[in-house]
C-alpha cells in the first residue's frame, strides 16, 4: 500500500510558484513534500533531516543530508540558496544560521506553529511555538514579502508565516499582521 504524498503548504505554494528555479533548501525536510513538489518545479533540491527513514525514501531527488541539526554541527555553513522553506519546525538556536543561508536575492518562506496552538493539541511546549511576530523580529534583516499569524480551520493549528527575501532591491512594503485568511 503507497501512502498519498502529503501536498504542499498552501504557505509554501503561494510564494514559490513562479519564481524562477535556481537552489532551494528544504530544512527538516521529513518525507519530502516541499522537497518533491520544488524538484517537479525545477529546482536543485537538498534536504536536510535528522530522520535517515524519511531520507531514504527521497533518494534520487537532489542532495540530502542527515544531520541532527539540534545538536550536531550546522550542516550548511558557508552555503546558500535562492530558496529556504522550513516548515512546522523550530528551533530558536538555529533561527541565524537558517537566515543566513539565503542568498542575495534569495527568498525564505518559513511556516510553523504559533503560541495558542498549545490548546489544540502537539507541539504545545513553548519551546516549538512562535510568539507574537517572533518570525518578523527573526527576519529583521531580510525584507518581508508577507506575514501571516493566527489560527487555520483545517487542520485546526495555530500558525506564524512568513516570506522574506534577502535583497535591498526590493521595495519596502507595509507589513500587515492579520489572521490567515483574513
Amino acid at each position: 500500500m503507497h501512502d498519498t504524498p502529503t501536498p504542499p503548504s498552501d504557505w509554501v505554494r503561494r510564494w514559490c510558484t513562479g519564481l524562477a528555479p535556481g537552489r532551494a533548501l528544504d530544512l527538516a525536510c521529513g518525507r519530502g513534500r516541499h522537497l518533491r513538489w520544488l524538484a517537479q518545479q525545477g529546482w536543485q533540491v537538498t534536504g536536510v533531516d535528522r530522520d535517515e527513514q524519511a531520507l531514504a525514501g527521497l533518494q534520487g531527488l537532489g542532495e540530502l543530508l542527515h544531520a541532527d541539526i539540534e545538536s550536531g554541527p550546522w550542516p550548511l555553513a558557508g552555503r546558500r540558496f535562492d530558496l529556504v522553506v522550513v516548515t512546522n519546525y523550530l528551533w530558536r538556536p538555529l533561527l541565524p544560521a537558517i537566515i543566513d543561508t539565503v542568498a542575495p536575492g534569495g527568498r525564505l518562506v518559513y511556516e510553523t506553529f504559533g503560541a495558542g496552538h498549545e490548546r489544540l493539541g502537539r507541539p504545545s511546549r513553548p519551546d516549538f511555538l512562535l510568539q507574537p511576530a517572533e518570525l518578523l523580529q527573526a527576519c529583521r534583516e531580510l525584507q518581508v514579502l508577507g506575514y501571516e499569524c493566527g489560527q487555520l480551520p483545517s487542520p485546526e493549528r495555530v500558525v506564524q508565516r512568513i516570506a522574506a527575501q534577502r535583497d535591498d532591491a526590493v521595495h519596502h512594503l507595509p507589513v500587515w499582521a492579520v489572521a490567515p485568511g483574513g
